[in-house]
């Protein structure tokens, strides 16, 4: 009985020791990205992500949690404004501050995370024209640590991320279109 136990403790620490091995080898850096054409042009689109007041309308993570306590500080758009936010599990807290912002070409943003995990990673927005439309492309990049290298075993970041993007690209033309077919306001 003693050398079943001693042989199956031993191929545990084996088994913990490889995947320590297997998680400690992945790459630390990430790159989730997505892109959509969208009918309006890229100045209007900009607008929808440079100004943090507008993000209500198209942004995934607000859908999330209707309720969560955001706060609007620093510029109220482009470069230093800031957004806060504390909501649920799924949205969790943290902190984004517009860092970067060349209309209609560019907006990088930093976003610290505090729940559920400490994180600080970066968001960038291009805006592309291609014709009568604009290429909006979502990025986020970032450093994961050994925790979340093993997370990444059971959950595919990209794709659950990545999915979230997609969604708030698809919100975000629809937001757009509209502005762009109803110039400063107007509706009929």
């Amino acid at each position: 009985m003693t050398v079943m136990l001693i042989k199956v403790l031993v191929g545990l620490v084996v088994v913990v020791a490889v995947s320590a091995g297997v998680v400690a080898l992945q790459p630390s850096d990430f790159r989730i990205e997505r892109s959509a054409a969208i009918p309006a042009p890229a100045a209007v689109v900009f607008s929808q992500v440079n100004d943090f007041h507008k993000w209500e309308a198209w942004s995934p993570w607000a859908k999330m949690d209707p309720a969560a306590k955001n706060t609007l500080a620093g510029a109220p758009s482009g470069t230093g404004a800031v957004f806060e936010w504390a909501g649920n599990s799924k949205v969790g807290e943290g902190r984004m501050t517009l860092i970067e912002s060349r209309p209609p070409e560019l907006i990088r943003i930093r976003l610290d995370f505090v729940k559920p995990f400490a994180a600080t990673n970066m968001a960038e927005f291009t805006f592309r024209p291609e014709g009568n439309q604009a290429v909006v492309t979502w990025s986020m990049t970032g450093k994961n640590n050994f925790t979340a290298r093993a997370l990444c075993f059971f959950m595919n970041m990209d794709k659950m991320v990545g999915g979230e993007f997609e969604k708030g690209l698809a919100q975000m033309k629809a937001v757009a279109e509209t502005e762009a077919s109803h110039p400063g306001g107007a509706r009929s």
